[in-house]
């Protein structure tokens, strides 16, 4: 199976599961310059031309005043191409740099203050939706993020309702993996922009957990694509959580058919057991 295919089928799937494009859609199709964006802005624009359903797609992009931020390469790909394309100009970098110190991570002002962009610029191009790049392994990221450092059992929403309730925010890439989507990138050439702020900073937390997950899946082939699978195949009654088993009405856990090759908590620690090496290196981030 052809790389665009594997991709298209991916997506395919997540905007049918969470029903994320209806007839008559303007899709704001959120274009950083990176790998991820610009496959995604690459499969909605196809999409769109064969989709029983009728949507149109814009590209947007934010000029966030780094220096020397080459936007024009965005530019004329986008006119090259005949798509439907706007470039917003932004300081958002003076912000950043000058409320948060040196050395500290920028990306959660960062990621607000675009946010809130994107927010405004949808309400004024009366558009219905808002795609954002993120993929499988964000997902998955982000999960171990909140429970490593957050206390969270919490990954990212594949559709999601803005605060006040104005826009709609949609992941169209959320079941695609990111060396698939890396690969279509070098396959399509894209011009890809380079971060200079957040992009520029190696001592990330989100970094030292994609590192993680990368020598995870050496160790534990398919753990990755599994993270994923857990996030659809939730165990109510065996989570901790007192308000959801209210909600759900549990009042004990039942054991399952078929749960005998489950992971048994109380298992021995067999140095050949595979989860030996995952302890070592969730070590690593204390």
């Amino acid at each position: 199976m052809n790389l665009r295919r594997k991709l298209a089928r991916a997506m395919s799937r997540a905007i049918g599961d969470f029903k994320m494009i209806s007839d008559g859609d303007r899709i704001m199709c959120a274009v950083s310059g990176g790998k991820d964006s610009y496959a995604m802005h690459d499969l909605l624009v196809d999409l769109a031309k064969r989709a029983p359903v009728r949507f149109s797609v814009v590209a947007v992009n934010i000029d966030q005043g780094h220096p020397g931020y080459p936007g024009h390469l965005l530019r004329d790909y986008m006119a090259s191409r005949g798509h439907e394309f706007r470039m917003i100009a932004e300081d958002t970098y003076s912000i950043v740099t000058d409320k948060i110190p040196e050395g500290k991570t920028y990306c959660s002002l960062c990621s607000r203050l675009r946010r809130g962009i994107l927010y405004r610029v949808a309400q004024e191009m009366g558009c219905t939706k808002i795609a954002l790049g993120h993929h499988r392994d964000d997902a998955i990221t982000t999960l171990l993020l909140n429970l490593v450092f957050s206390g969270q059992l919490k990954a990212m929403p594949p559709k999601l309702v803005s605060d006040d309730g104005r826009n709609v925010v949609i992941r169209p890439l959320i079941f695609c993996a990111e060396d698939d989507l890396a690969a279509y990138a070098a396959e399509q050439a894209f011009p890809i922009l380079p971060c200079d702020l957040c992009g520029s900073q190696e001592n990330l937390q989100r970094k030292a957990i994609s590192r993680l997950l990368a020598d995870l899946d050496a160790r534990c082939p398919g753990a990755r694509r599994n993270m994923l699978a857990a996030l659809a195949n939730v165990r109510p009654s065996h989570l901790f959580d007192r308000g959801l088993w209210d909600k759900l009405g549990l009042e004990v856990a039942r054991e399952e058919p078929g749960t005998e090759n489950l992971v048994d908590p109380e298992g021995d620690d067999d140095p050949s057991n595979s989860l030996v090496p995952v302890t070592r290196l969730l070590a690593g981030l204390s």
